[in-house]
């Protein structure tokens, strides 16, 4: 019996990610046509011996959080259940103030997705990985260049066995290429370290606040506080993966993420890209087209488009490396490239909107995205273009760059 576990964070993270992030909950973004935990709980589904998927995070229980895992629940039949922490308590407090929900049942093991990352998600070989050599923790990398790798958490593997010796967050000189991906595959043994941060935490915590009711003993960061720890001890493994990855941080790591996953629809849900037809707009590479959305015929669409429900695509549309969500209009003639386009939004007639990409080096192949804030020394940067809910651009040849 196997779990697992989203970790979707909450309001106070994700700034990079507005002004979407203010219409909706982050991982209920739509990347490739599906919301962005749809493709974890996807890929968690399809896992033998999968009994239960948890969500852990601090958003409050809206209507679109609850009607996204009713219809999760139905479409992949399997309990999917989120468990609202009371304040934030990092990527490992969760787990732990959880730790009786995740493991009621006896699972065998447990696998913790981060929500923010976009893979191809190899949990069947992580899981073959870790029945071969079973350990607490088992982190699934890859391999970044050596600039990118300041970024990200960086492991230092023994190339035999594969054991962790070495784990620094975001160091600040070079430590190793091999990068922490987000995705985990912990025993219930697991839970053991954090329980012991728990109660150092409660301890340091009592030295200043004689009441014993220190706040911050939950809070357990598994990066800094479990692995750079434990790292050399025979207790964390790595997988290593040369499959997509991305962290979607930002905008337009999120336009990034759709290209990859629409690429990969290819093999995984060939039924969701949409095919050129006789009197049927042209369809240039990889495709998301909703049932509902209004495409008139002469529109040119690719690649890596994915268009939203009720959307409507006026004649003559030229439309490329973009995002249009739900409800969204484009009017005759527009040219929408490197954008993403709001719920609700109007592109008038004959307008260009056009954004700057921050994609990886293609020459590169260990190159990952960039995901910057949108501002750098008081200047804005270069960036995709973003149209929010219910904006407009309709005067008649306007040009937007982001």
């Amino acid at each position: 019996m196997l779990k697992a576990v989203i970790l979707i964070g909450g309001p106070q993270k994700g700034t990079r990610f507005r002004p979407l992030s203010f219409e909706v909950p982050k991982p209920l973004f739509p990347v490739a046509g599906v919301p962005m935990i749809q493709h974890h709980i996807e890929a968690c589904a399809q896992v033998p011996g999968m009994q239960e998927i948890l969500l852990i995070g601090f958003y409050q229980p809206d209507e679109a959080l609850t009607r996204f895992l009713e219809a999760a629940q139905q479409e992949f039949n399997l309990p999917i259940r989120y468990l609202q922490e009371f304040v934030p308590l990092g990527t490992g407090g969760g787990l732990y103030h959880f730790r009786d929900q995740i493991l009621a049942g006896g699972p065998e093991a447990f696998f913790v997705l981060n929500a923010d990352v976009c893979s191809d998600f190899p949990l069947t070989a992580m899981l073959d990985s870790y029945r071969h050599q079973p350990h607490p923790f088992l982190l699934l990398g890859t391999t970044a260049n050596r600039t990118q790798s300041l970024n990200y958490g960086c492991i230092v593997e023994n190339p035999q066995t594969h054991e962790v010796l070495h784990y620094v967050e975001k160091p600040s000189t070079f430590v190793s290429d091999i990068i922490n991906c987000g995705i985990y595959l912990f025993s219930p043994e697991a839970l053991k370290p954090l329980r012991d941060v728990f109660q150092r935490n409660q301890q340091d915590g009592q030295l200043e606040d004689s009441s014993g009711l220190w706040p911050g003993a939950g809070t357990i960061r598994l990066e800094q506080d479990v692995f750079s720890a434990l790292a050399g001890q025979g207790q964390i493994y790595v997988h290593l993966t040369d499959g997509i990855w991305s962290q979607i941080k930002s905008a337009g790591s999120a336009l990034y993420a759709s290209r990859l996953y629409l690429g990969q629809y290819q093999l995984t849900h060939p039924e969701r890209l949409a095919k050129h037809t006789p009197g049927g707009p042209r369809i240039r590479g990889n495709v998301y087209i909703h049932p509902t959305a209004k495409v008139a015929p002469s529109a040119v669409l690719g690649p890596n488009v994915s268009i939203g429900e009720g959307v409507t695509v006026g004649e003559g549309v030229r439309l490329r490396e973009s995002i249009v969500l739900h409800g969204a209009t484009l009017q005759e003639h527009t040219c929408v490239l490197h954008t993403i386009v709001g719920w609700g939004s109007t592109v008038g007639r004959w307008a260009r909107v056009e954004g700057t990409p921050n994609d990886p080096n293609p020459n590169d192949p260990r190159a990952h995205m960039d995901s910057e804030s949108l501002f750098k020394d008081g200047k804005l940067l270069p960036a995709i273009t973003i149209l929010g809910m219910a904006s407009s651009g309709t005067r008649a040849g306007e040009n937007l760059h982001g």
